[in-house]
């Protein structure tokens, strides 16, 4: 994934030459919102460096808030992503459901967000980009509570965060959710952590998670798509030698 304070270009061909094959784009500010760059440059770029891109978008929008103006603007966020993502190219754009709705309950939270959801995809729709769920620690971690969002919203996508699935859980929720959600699996992030409430995004083998397992969880689940290593350090030696660790690990698993 592109850093969001850096230029999504420069991303873009380092990316090359660290011999990936595609940019998981997010839009987030401070240097890569969607209104700070042209996505006709970007497309271009995709196409001279050969990389595909995955629609990546800001964790902290407040999808379910109370304020009926401020949820409406976090949806208009969305659609301007949308058609950002459609002029690259994107096929599917994530989104992070949203928590933090202070002394309302969880039914409350849960209807917010399905109905920002559903205008998200119908927006989505119409420009050809399809819409996919993130699993995050805590309130939307597990086969239960993402059901709460994917059984009401058949069009869509499950966007499985393996890392995600470690934290905050007596054992991992991959199994589960892949069992009962996989046919509907369009990304996966990747990374290391050491569980417990820690969202590390460690290279892999720096932590405690099974890859091995997980691997061969999605090819159980008939998933063969792109995988993001969301591999968070300075140095991007770590990155590339995850990547390497990575592909022996599929072909092995």
């Amino acid at each position: 994934m592109n850093h969001p304070a850096l230029d999504p270009l420069a991303e873009i061909r380092d990316f090359k030459a660290l011999n990936l094959d595609f940019i998981d784009l997010t839009l987030e500010p401070p240097g890569a919102g969607w209104w700070q760059c042209d996505p006709l440059r970007i497309r271009e770029a995709l196409a001279e460096t050969g990389l595909e891109a995955v629609g990546h978008t800001a964790y902290y929008l407040p999808l379910a808030h109370p304020f009926e103006e401020v949820r409406r603007g976090v949806v208009e966020a969305f659609r301007n992503c949308l058609e950002f993502f459609a002029i690259v190219g994107v096929k599917y754009m994530n989104v992070h459901p949203d928590s933090h709705t202070p002394m309302h309950d969880r039914s409350f939270t849960v209807q917010q967000n399905l109905k920002s959801l559903r205008e998200i995809i119908e927006a989505g729709e119409r420009l050809g980009v399809g819409v996919m769920v993130e699993n995050l620690p805590r309130n939307f971690n597990t086969a239960h509570q993402l059901a709460e969002l994917l059984d009401p919203l058949p069009q869509l996508g499950l966007h499985l965060d393996i890392g995600h699935t470690e934290l905050m859980l007596a054992k991992s929720s991959a199994e589960e959710i892949l069992e009962r959600f996989g046919g509907r699996l369009r990304h996966v992030h990747l990374h290391d952590n050491k569980r417990g409430d820690a969202d590390l995004h460690l290279p892999l083998g720096a932590g405690l998670i099974d890859v091995p397992m997980h691997l061969a969880a999605l090819k159980k689940a008939g998933y063969d798509g792109t995988i993001t290593l969301e591999v968070f350090t300075p140095d991007r030696s770590f990155l590339t030698y995850s990547a390497r660790k990575l592909r022996a690990m599929w072909d092995e698993s």
